[in-house]
């Protein structure tokens, strides 16, 4: 009998502690072993000579839309995008599934369109909408990571954005839960009058939908949350946070006792509204990308450390969603879940001489794995490398550039911003509990996802 059933040798493992060349054993789906040597005899052995070893990436901020549209992703093409890109699991969001997960039995049906089909393993959030406060029970019972909602408009007519009196009773409802509150922060009242503004004078572009997103927007509504959460004593986290600004608001309100936290995406700090206009409307989202100085400002928060968790809020649709010469009636939303973890990593070796340190990588790991273990009360075995930890890894060539080519893409709809661009940091394999999922480009397992319910 093999004393493991996995040995990777030769490779940088990436922990919360430091980085170290290591040798890792896997039984049972579990780590067994990690020393700079191991013996002892195994059913397969990987070498990782050159590579980095990181925890895999958990990306709490997806939108595969199903049920009811997976024609737009899905779970079986948005998961294997997922594993693609190093990430062992992802937290699916109610946005644009249909029924949205705003009680029990809408639940159960998103959690049966799960079954079998994800690559890698799943959370789903609950939503907190107009009506459903007395439905968040049912919904923790079922295990959802947080409940999520809107202060601007979604864009999807089954999921209302909450006013101030519904996101307070739900956010005191959530307190004594226990479970967290996520927000898309933007003012409902300040976008909606700028848009229709610019709609009434034919101003229709690109620059005009900017425009009409501002950051005093997000800011505003950034503000309120935290005074609400402050008030109810709720769990709060600020979901794509597209500046430097709404970091330092959260940032004050922590220092204040105020239970928050928050995520930034890839595409703040790797686009630009440059890029929105030279793009077109796969570079649209909500909030919007903000300018280059902006970008900036957000990058040193990053460093700082004052960024919680990374996610892709990956939002793609069907590719004729993407086309309109009204630009305010294009998709909000930009794929691209399968490159976040290369897309740091090119962001971060663009900004520092060293951006391979030990110091700089274990950050990361903890930006986009430990971090949101944390924050969301995963079970102690995810996102950690550590002996008794699930066996969830990316392995990633450092030095190996690659172009972001649309024939690549794992997505159903090969539509993304990135198209085009040279990215470093390729993920060369992708391990869930041990078993290889992603190897060289290619998906190398049936479905291996289970759904994971946070710790009470």
């Amino acid at each position: 009998m093999s004393d493991f059933d996995v040995i990777i040798r030769g490779g940088t493992v990436v922990t919360t502690t430091g980085t170290r060349a290591s040798a890792l054993g896997i039984v049972d789906g579990k780590i067994a072993a990690l020393s700079e040597e191991i013996t002892g005899s195994t059913k397969e052995t990987i070498d990782a000579h050159g590579w980095h070893v990181f925890p895999g990436l958990i990306d709490a901020h997806v939108h595969f839309n199903e049920p009811g549209r997976a024609d737009w992703e899905g779970f079986e093409t948005g998961s294997r995008a997922i594993a693609a890109g190093g990430g062992t699991m992802f937290f699916d969001m109610p946005l644009n599934a249909h029924p949205p997960p705003i009680d029990r039995a809408a639940f159960e049906e998103k959690l049966n369109a799960a079954k079998g089909k994800s690559l890698v393993d799943f959370a789903f959030w609950g939503g907190l909408v107009p009506g459903n406060v007395e439905r968040l029970a049912e919904l923790a019972d079922c295990g959802v990571v947080g409940f999520k909602a809107f202060m601007s408009n979604s864009g999807i007519d089954d999921f209302a954005c909450v006013d101030d009196a519904t996101l307070r009773a739900g956010m005191k409802r959530a307190a004594t839960l226990g479970v967290l509150v996520a927000v898309h922060a933007e003012s409902e009242a300040m976008t909606r009058r700028l848009a229709e503004e610019c709609v009434a004078q034919g101003r229709t572009g690109a620059r005009d939908y900017l425009g009409s997103r501002p950051i005093e927007a997000e800011l505003e509504a950034i503000r309120r949350a935290l005074d609400l959460a402050g008030e109810t004593g709720c769990s709060l986290h600020i979901v794509h946070v597209s500046c430097g600004e709404g970091v330092r608001l959260v940032r004050d309100a922590a220092s204040r006792g105020v239970d928050v936290s928050c995520e930034t995406c890839p595409h703040y700090l790797m686009l630009t509204e440059e890029d929105v206009q030279q793009i077109g409307a796969l570079a649209k989202c909500a909030p919007p990308l903000r300018s280059r100085a902006v970008q900036q400002e957000l990058w040193d928060c990053l460093l700082r450390e004052e960024i919680t968790t990374i996610g892709s809020d990956h939002s793609p649709s069907l590719p004729g969603m993407k086309k309109d010469d009204n630009f305010f009636k294009v998709w909000g939303g930009i794929s691209g879940g399968q490159h976040t973890l290369p897309l740091l990593l090119t962001g971060l070796h663009a900004r520092l001489e060293a951006s391979s340190t030990a110091n700089t990588l274990v950050s990361l790991a903890k930006l986009i794995s430990s971090n949101v273990a944390g924050r969301f009360r995963l079970p102690k075995g995810k996102g950690h490398l550590e002996i008794g930890c699930d066996a969830d890894l990316a392995l990633v060539d450092l030095d190996q550039t690659f172009v972001v080519k649309s024939e690549d893409l794992l997505y159903r709809h090969a539509q993304t911003p990135y198209a085009g661009r040279t990215l470093c940091g390729r993920v060369v394999q992708t391990l869930l509990r041990g078993q290889t999922v992603f190897r060289d480009g290619q998906v190398v397992s049936k479905p291996l996802g289970q759904m994971v319910k946070p710790d009470k």
